[in-house]
């Protein structure tokens, strides 16, 4: 989220590099696309075809003798003997040397990236994001208690909205952003939680889950014979007060000014489906504990009935749309450009949590509409303003893995999807946008490439691992033909740019590899933890710094490069230092599919849970 003019950069004429610092070890290796080179010899010591030319009567004698007489028989064995040692030797160093040569050149390639340390680290951001009342065993030492009071100091709201995360590298909680980063984590259990498990994340990622989804319940107040139904779209921002979370470089833990408290009702469609949403899919990942469970599916219901009822006295509409408390603060960083698809995507994930046909209906009668709503700039992107791209997925899944009959076929059609990867592999023949250093631009020109490239790997790999559960290699659109391979290089190539393999040698996940950005754009990060408290006034020495940060923000994947692949490693850059939690997201849900889970407990399903998503469907 930009909090500074773009046109600096423009105007900028230098260039500062990051500075390095010991790297870990690789452990798990990628799939190479090399091919060995063969070699062909022919040394004529087998017998010879003949042709008919060959066959002919010659006037020559076919033998000649040439009188030759051996001697000194010793000297000749000996002779013999070291030939064929030598000949016998020949043959093997003719074979090896080559390749030996070819191994030379291949291991000038980027050692394999490891994906399990990744993995751990981008977790580890959401540790660093957390509001509220800290865990004692909270793994990010610079974090402290922090918005305590969130809720109870905003415009005569009396609320408990303590918890969440802050979104980035402001003290502002969305409630949009958070409500997607949940359900996309959420997501990436369901689909491979033996992963998860194999790898010793499993209950970490069900921590931030539950964290996130703690604070989606308190977000949604359901009406009353009093009051309306009431849903709290952000806390903190610009306010009244000439120091606010814009306008102050100061940590979390230091922040004394008044936080306002936004309010919408229940026609805001976007931000109900996407809580409707985050609530659903955190229900399946908690479905061990039925209380909790019950209680998120339970809210979920009551807010998309609230939200999708029958009222010709409501008009729904975005939460950003009117100059209102609702949505006016949340505009300039998360600016909704439509609502349908958020509804789509709660009714989808409601079918999940509860098994019930009517909100599959729901998701499938009103795709259509949704689509009609999608900017043309955003069709094949999915993040936190476009789920269709995703919603399609899932509805595939629907149509690969269960058979639900009449009148489902149609509505379940897979043509979006196999258009969706047709175009993610068509930068081959350069229909798709792509850097000089490999990376997919989904939306050129918007900035911010790595996190579409990021869900888009999510999509691409999830999606081929559905097709070996069919047993299919290929899948087609069209006239087009793709191979799951193809879509796993594809997705293992936009992991391995945003971790390093890149023209500026650098990953753009903070504390992975060698290099990587030491200013990320954070306000805890970049202010050292001395035991003072620095005020709203002293904030900006830190912010204009050229200091690396004294806290590392690890795990946080920042905005990255810009088209032509150059990056700035400035804290007064956002556009290329900022890390968000929805960004974030999606790099873990694109690291955990490209993981392979390790030997002993890899199955013939690629460590995908094949039937898990549908264990609340009865037909």
């Amino acid at each position: 989220m930009s909090e500074t003019s773009e046109s600096e950069f423009l105007s900028s004429t230098s260039t500062r590099f990051v500075h390095s610092v010991s790297g870990s070890g690789r452990i798990l290796p990628t799939t190479s696309t090399r091919n060995w080179n063969s070699i062909d010899l022919d040394f004529n010591l087998l017998p010879q075809t003949t042709n008919r030319v060959q066959s002919l009567h010659s006037k020559f004698s076919k033998s000649v003798d040439f009188n030759l007489t051996i001697s000194d028989k010793p000297q000749f064995k000996r002779c013999v003997s070291i030939s064929i040692f030598l000949l016998l030797l020949l043959i093997p160093l003719s074979i090896l040397l080559p390749h030996s040569l070819t191994h030379s050149k291949h291991t000038e390639n980027p050692p394999p990236k490891n994906l399990t340390l990744a993995l751990n680290q981008a977790l580890l951001f959401f540790d660093a994001q957390k509001s509220g009342s800290l865990p004692e065993n909270s793994t990010m030492k610079f974090r402290g208690n922090s918005g305590l009071d969130d809720g109870r100091e905003g415009g005569g709201i009396n609320a408990d909205l303590v918890g969440g995360f802050y979104d980035s590298g402001n003290n502002i909680k969305f409630s949009f952003s958070t409500a997607y980063t949940v359900t996309l984590l959420s997501w990436t259990i369901i689909e491979y939680q033996q992963k998860y498990a194999d790898i010793g994340e499993l209950d970490h990622i069900k921590d931030i889950i539950k964290w996130g989804s703690d604070y989606l319940l308190k977000l949604f107040i359901p009406p009353n014979s009093d009051n309306s139904a009431i849903l709290f779209s952000q806390v903190g921002g610009s306010g009244e007060s000439q120091e606010n979370d814009v306008s102050c470089w100061q940590k979390p833990e230091d922040m004394n000014y008044p936080r306002p408290v936004s309010v919408c009702d229940d026609t805001a469609a976007d931000l109900a489906g996407e809580i409707v949403a985050g609530l659903s899919a955190a229900s399946l990942v908690f479905s061990d504990e039925k209380d909790y469970c019950n209680k998120l599916v339970e809210s979920g219901e009551k807010l998309f009935d609230l939200a999708t009822r029958r009222d010709p006295s409501r008009k729904l509409r975005t939460y950003t749309e009117k100059d209102d408390d609702c949505g006016n603060r949340a505009r300039e960083f998360y600016n909704s450009s439509s609502y349908m698809d958020e509804l789509v995507w709660g009714a989808t994930w409601l079918f999940f949590a509860t098994g019930e046909v009517n909100y599959l209906k729901f998701a499938t009668d009103n795709f259509d509409a949704a689509e009609e709503e999608e900017l043309s700039s955003e069709k094949g992107v999915f993040y936190w303003n476009n789920k269709l791209t995703a919603n399609a997925v899932l509805l595939t899944r629907i149509r690969y893995f269960m058979d639900l009959g009449y009148p489902y076929e149609d509505a379940l059609s897979t043509n979006r999807t196999d258009l969706l990867m047709c175009s993610y592999l068509s930068f081959y023949d350069h229909k798709l946008s792509v850097t000089n250093g490999g990376l997919v631009l989904l939306k050129p020109g918007a900035g911010a490439p790595l996190q579409y490239a990021a869900t888009a790997s999510f999509l691409s790999k999830l999606y081929s691992d559905y097709l070996h559960l069919l047993g299919r290699t290929v899948g087609s659109c069209n006239t087009a033909v793709f191979s799951a391979e193809e879509l796993q290089n594809f997705a293992i190539s936009q992991v391995n740019y945003i971790l390093g393999d890149n023209p500026m040698n650098m990953s753009y996940v903070v504390g992975h590899g060698d290099r990587y950005p030491t200013h990320v754009h954070h306000r805890g990060a970049s202010i050292p933890l001395d035991g003072k408290k620095h005020s709203c006034s002293e904030g900006n020495e830190y912010l204009y710094s050229k200091k690396e940060n004294p806290n590392n923000l690890v795990g946080a994947m920042v905005v990255g490069p810009d088209e032509d692949d150059l990056f700035l490693d400035d804290r007064d850059k956002p556009w290329f230092t900022e890390a968000s939690i929805s960004s974030n997201a999606g790099l873990v849900a694109a690291l955990i599919a490209v993981h392979n889970p390790p030997i002993k407990s890899f199955d013939f399903n690629n460590g995908i849970d094949k039937i898990g998503i549908f264990r609340n469907v009865r037909l």
